[in-house]
């Protein structure tokens, strides 16, 4: 058995890990550790968000929700998701023994990079997937001008 020297900071550290975490789960329920703004309810999906080369990707989990009850807005900037996840049965409460699925109004909303087209956003559902792809639009190509340089000669 090796012997291990005791650190009094490593358990300074833990707690200090301990209280930031707690008070990102209390106080600061506006955003979520990526700075993605999280409103309007009690939970908020989880989600994927990644890149391919001419488009953006969200992926969002959305398990136990009618497409038709998903609303996905694209405005300056700003992809927002919003929902309702309703329980679905009607059981007392008495006969739960334990519920650890949120339910309620969510709404997540992402900020996009500025090279995405506004105009050009799709959505899909499947197997409680919500798919929102971004097309990019097309780089600038650097422009070059001419400019006549004309010699001014004074006048005597």
């Amino acid at each position: 058995m090796a012997i291990m020297r005791w650190d009094p900071f490593d358990a300074l550290m833990g707690a200090q890990e301990d209280l930031n975490r707690m008070f990102r789960r209390s106080w600061l329920r506006g955003t979520n550790a990526e700075g993605s703004i999280v409103e309007g309810g009690s939970w908020a999906p989880a989600v994927d968000i990644y890149e391919t080369d001419g488009s953006l990707v969200v992926e969002a989990e959305l398990p136990g929700i009618e497409p038709r009850e998903i609303s996905v807005s694209l405005d300056d900037g700003i992809l927002t998701l919003k929902g309702e996840r309703k329980l679905g049965k009607e059981v007392k409460e008495e006969n739960y023994h334990r519920v650890e699925r949120a339910y309620g109004v969510f709404q997540r909303s992402i900020r996009v990079p500025p090279e995405v087209d506004p105009d050009k956003v799709k959505a899909a559902y499947d197997n409680g997937v919500l798919t929102v792809t971004i097309e990019k639009e097309p780089p600038r190509q650097p422009r070059s001008i001419d400019v006549e340089v004309e010699s001014k000669k004074e006048k005597k």
